[in-house]
């Protein structure tokens, strides 16, 4: 079945040129054909007209009371002169078709005897023998002297040049009509392709945009309708690929605001809900001992106060954050030693409730270039997430030292390995390991968070999980202070 248009220009125009050359050499034939029998018949015609001229003048010169009788006996001489003046074989017969005398016997032996038959019966008839390069025609007719039908004169007359020369014509025409035929269908074949291959490649670009493909264009070096169509196809992709462009770009801005929206309230609501469970925790201890620990008192009442104070920062800050990002502000001098510390210190209590102790080795003057309430809240974080998720009596190790320019910070906390394919998704939102280690209230986003700070302060984190411990390696640039 013919899909393409190239398929059906080439069968369609093969098929018309094919007709149409068939249609002419059929009808070249017929005309040469029947001009040759035209030929044929008038020459006939005159030879016969001759011979009875002939036939006449010799029966009026001799008067015969018997004209048949007369026929006969003057066949030989009559066949000779007629043979001489007419450059034909002649044969002369009896009236019933029994030869008489023939120029030469050979001629007429072997052939149709159809004219003769004809001629017996009182007819004028001829037989046309004839191929490509040779042509014969066999004529007879009755002799017919004062009504008397006295003999049958047979003639054979050879036309092979005739027929020669129709044959190199029919072949003239032949090749002529086939080389006009040939020249027509490769010019038509060439238009086909010049219409057809802009169309294939248009439909192949079609398709490649239907697919996503908007790269695509196409360049064709005409000023035709298919030039002008080419344009406009490239006008569109433009003009589709713009558009796309326009909504995807306010599709992504539109889902990074939405994202960053949840993402802060979310991180607003994780970061209110840690130090509230640090000043519930010394709640609850200085609620049960009381005063009878002054020294305890009195730590846990500064830890409570420290931390309302930061939580009460923090919620002066919300309108603020809202319309900054949450982590805009100004960068200062840290120690993040002391305030690892310090924290460490707080958070040694909540380590005590789940029956779990936290060690640190800390150098001195562990200085970056950060924000302290967000640093505070980095290991705040991790040690939050060390204390749920180690191992029942186990020691959290927590060291932090300047090496290479940097420093490096190592929480250490034995426990269940994690899973490689839910260790690469631990810095994901909401990703909170497996459901049997997660604590309840926890929405997964306490390591987000930490990814979060640790970016900010252009550092790097990475957590291994090997051997039942968890290591976090968190690394922030140091900054150098001069002593004066």
């Amino acid at each position: 079945m013919l899909r393409t248009i190239r398929a059906k220009f080439i069968v369609g125009f093969f098929l018309i040129f094919s007709l149409s050359f068939l249609v002419l050499n059929q009808t070249v034939k017929e005309v040469i054909r029947t001009s040759n029998q035209k030929i044929v018949t008038s020459d006939l015609v005159g030879l016969k007209n001759n011979s009875n001229v002939y036939v006449r003048q010799a029966f009026l010169i001799n008067h015969f009371t018997n004209n048949t009788l007369y026929f006969g006996q003057m066949a030989e001489e009559m066949v000779k002169d007629l043979n001489h003046a007419t450059s034909s074989h002649v044969s002369a017969y009896t009236v019933d078709g029994t030869l008489l005398f023939s120029s030469d016997e050979k001629e007429f032996t072997g052939q149709s005897n159809e004219d003769l038959q004809q001629a017996i019966e009182g007819k004028t008839a001829y037989t046309i023998t004839y191929g490509r390069d040779s042509g014969s025609v066999l004529y007879s007719y009755p002799v017919i002297i004062d009504g008397v039908k006295v003999g049958i004169l047979r003639f054979t007359k050879d036309f092979t040049l005739l027929y020669e020369q129709s044959g190199r014509i029919m072949d003239i025409i032949f090749y002529i009509a086939l080389a006009i035929f040939t020249a027509a269908f490769l010019f038509s074949y060439m238009l086909s392709r010049h219409i057809t291959i802009p169309l294939v490649k248009l439909t192949r670009a079609s398709t490649d945009v239907k697919n996503g493909n908007l790269d695509v264009r196409i360049q064709f070096q005409r000023r035709d309708e298919i030039g002008e169509l080419a344009l406009n196809f490239n006008d569109m992709i433009d003009r589709i690929g713009s558009q796309i462009s326009t909504i995807e770009r306010d599709r992504d801005r539109l889902k990074s605001l939405n994202e960053q929206e949840k993402r802060f309230f979310d991180n607003v609501t994780h970061e209110l809900k840690t130090p509230l469970t640090s000043i519930l925790g010394y709640a609850e201890i200085i609620r049960e001992k009381g005063d009878d620990d002054r020294e305890f008192f009195d730590k846990g009442m500064t830890h409570i106060v420290e931390e309302s104070r930061r939580l009460h920062s923090m919620v002066l800050k919300l309108l603020e954050v809202s319309q900054h990002n949450a982590h805009d502000g100004d960068l200062e001098l840290v120690d993040t030693g002391e305030i690892l510390r310090d924290v460490i210190d707080s958070m040694s209590f909540r380590a005590k409730r789940y029956k779990k102790s936290i060690t640190c080795e800390t150098e001195e003057e562990l200085f970056v270039l950060g924000q302290p309430d967000r640093l505070r809240q980095l290991f705040i974080n991790l040690l939050d997430n060390a204390i749920k998720y180690s191992a029942s009596h186990s020691e959290i190790s927590v060291k932090a030292k300047h090496i290479n320019g940097g420093v490096h910070f190592l929480f250490d906390n034995p426990g269940e390995p994690i899973p490689p394919d839910q260790l690469a998704n631990l810095f994901q939102p909401f990703f909170s390991g497996p459901q049997s280690s997660k604590e309840e209230g926890s929405v997964g986003l306490g390591l987000s968070i930490v990814k979060s700070i640790v970016d900010d302060h252009k550092g790097t984190i990475r957590i291994v999980s090997e051997k039942s411990h968890t290591v976090v390696y968190v690394e922030i640039p140091y900054v150098r202070v001069e002593r004066s």
